[in-house]
């Protein structure tokens, strides 16, 4: 059942940045939309109630960001010592580097991105990600008491021409 839910988990991510990606948008929006889902901006959104399901629109899915912190922790705290949850993690983690690789590529062949490696690029970039969630989950803030998000937006402009 753990593995299940960790799935799940997991692919609530994915089902929301499908959903607000359109073939014709720029890379760099691809990549803001990827990154609004995977490290959203900072909010107080505790008010708001969890909807998992894609009963009534992926748009009406929603959980909270504090909850998504703690369930991240959680699953990943178990990961560490569980196979089978591994491999979850793995599975999930390649997907998501293949498809933020594509939107790399996407960009350089668009000549909207420079990037040297979109594997590579998008390897750093989720790397970053998952630091940056745990930092917050950690409550270590950066030195300038900003979001950490900038950062990731800071490594995307750097690939993004002119």
């Amino acid at each position: 059942m753990i593995i299940e839910a960790f799935k799940s988990f997991l692919a609530y991510y994915g089902l929301k940045i499908q959903s607000d990606i359109q073939k014709t948008m720029a890379a760099e929006e691809m990549i803001d939309i990827t990154l609004k889902h995977i490290l959203p901006p900072y909010s107080d959104d505790r008010q708001k109630k969890v909807n998992v399901s894609e009963l009534y629109g992926i748009d009406k899915m929603f959980i909270p960001h504090e909850d998504q912190a703690k369930l991240f922790l959680q699953f990943f705290s178990k990961a560490v010592l569980d196979r089978n949850l591994q491999d979850v993690v793995s599975k999930s983690y390649t997907e998501d580097l293949q498809g933020i690789a594509r939107i790399f590529e996407y960009g350089n062949m668009s000549g909207q991105m420079k990037v040297d490696d979109s594997n590579s690029a998008a390897y750093g970039l989720l790397a970053m990600v998952v630091g940056l969630s745990f930092f917050r989950v950690a409550n270590i803030t950066p030195l300038n008491n900003e979001d950490n998000r900038y950062i990731c937006e800071d490594y995307v402009r750097r690939l993004v021409k002119g």
